[in-house]
């Protein structure tokens, strides 16, 4: 065989190499494709469990037990009323689904979620976007709701970082910026962490409550 005859031989096909799974079986029995999110693999039950089981700020706050993204939503829900208190249910059921993702990709702190870039962003988007859908919000929340939502947000994340995570005012009010507008007699509610079973439990049924709303 010539050496011409060798640059022209056609190379063998080589197989597809398969995907991984990218999938998470829950607890309801559902399989989650983390890829390709359907709203039909959706329940809440998994999603009141898995957020009740994980751990705003990491885990570093103070008391006897961890301060949970279920207790996060349901403080975020309560100050997205404070800020507007004619807010319909649905957009109250969006507070509280806010963070819903986290039941399968965990709480990753600001800072990380900075490092890590926009591709985790955009999983995140996905994955929220068909949380909506399962519950019948519009999969991208309109500017003024999701704004509204961002301060319910941050003015929590101010009362966590103060009175549980160990931040001074000054410091927390640097990263979170004042809670301000609320119309909460005495100011932002005082947080107790609350035992898992406890936050999975009052997470799902004021989700069943706006629901039948």
């Amino acid at each position: 065989m010539t050496a011409r005859a060798l640059k022209t031989t056609p190379k063998p096909a080589t197989a597809t190499k398969p995907r991984g799974r990218a999938w998470q079986r829950m607890l309801s029995g559902r399989r989650l494709d983390l890829l390709d999110p359907s709203p039909l693999d959706v329940e809440l039950e998994d999603i009141a469990h898995g957020l009740a089981r994980v751990a705003r700020w990491n885990g570093q706050t103070s008391g006897r037990y961890s301060f949970s993204v279920a207790e996060h939503c349901l403080l975020v829900e309560e100050l997205a009323v404070a800020l507007s208190p004619q807010l319909a249910p649905r957009w109250r059921l969006a507070a509280l689904l806010h963070d819903a993702p986290e039941y399968v990709i965990g709480d990753l702190i600001s800072p990380f979620k900075a490092a890590v870039g926009l591709d985790y962003r955009a999983f995140e988007t996905r994955l929220l976007q068909a949380i909506h859908v399962r519950f019948g919000l519009p999969a991208a929340l309109s500017g003024p709701i999701a704004r509204l939502i961002k301060r319910a947000d941050k003015a929590a994340a101010y009362a966590e970082a103060t009175q549980l995570a160990g931040f001074s005012e000054a410091e927390a009010a640097k990263y979170f910026g004042r809670p301000r507008g609320l119309k909460i007699p005495g100011g932002l509610p005082r947080l107790e962490p609350i035992p898992t079973a406890e936050a999975e439990r009052r997470y799902r049924k004021r989700i069943e409550a706006l629901q039948q709303a």
